[in-house]
């Protein structure tokens, strides 16, 4: 039994240990409650600022990365810009080069050995027509001087025997009157 009395005893003890410091507890209790809310706000905005940093450290390793590749295509522009520039040059004298290729070009376009014989085979050509046409007109001519002389010829005939044929007959009515007054 002495068990049990003890136990009463401690029984006893804690309910009045409980009653002095209940008050204390429940004290500590609702501070323990209250500094646990707190501690899952504080949580919370901890949680809150870890995704927020790790939000903004995805944005700055984001803004790095544009900002690398930024410089990247701002120095590969400057680049292109100065091969601009280089090849700019480059085609002003090749302009130029090709200007002075076709001057030569030209010039020796106008004595096209192939071109040369084309335009003298025409040449041949028109001269072996116009010798024919010259040589036709020529016999024409000669044919017509051959016709003109003998024309003449016979309209000197012709004018001859007009004439022997007046004079003849002059003649003949002087004859004629010679033989009449002969006759009479």
């Amino acid at each position: 039994m002495l068990t049990a009395s003890k136990l009463e005893k401690i029984m006893e003890l804690e309910a009045s240990l409980r009653a002095e410091y209940q008050q204390q507890l429940d004290t500590k209790a609702a501070e323990i409650d209250r500094l646990s809310a707190r501690e899952s706000e504080l949580q919370a905005a901890v949680d809150k600022q870890l995704e927020t940093i790790t939000e903004l450290t995805g944005k700055a390793t984001d803004s790095q990365k544009a900002e690398q590749r930024a410089r990247e295509l701002h120095n590969r522009s400057e680049r292109l810009v100065a091969e601009i520039a280089e090849l700019k040059q480059r085609i002003k004298i090749l302009q130029k080069d090709l200007a002075a290729v076709r001057e030569e070009n030209k010039a020796l376009t106008q004595f096209d050995p192939v071109r040369m014989k084309k335009n003298l085979d025409a040449s041949k050509k028109k001269l072996v027509e116009k010798t024919a046409a010259a040589d036709t007109l020529q016999k024409t001519l000669g044919e017509t001087k051959k016709e003109n002389a003998e024309l003449k010829r016979k309209v000197a005939e012709l004018e001859a025997k007009i004439a022997d044929a007046e004079a003849g007959a002059t003649e003949a009515p002087a004859s004629e009157a010679k033989e009449e007054s002969a006759a009479a």
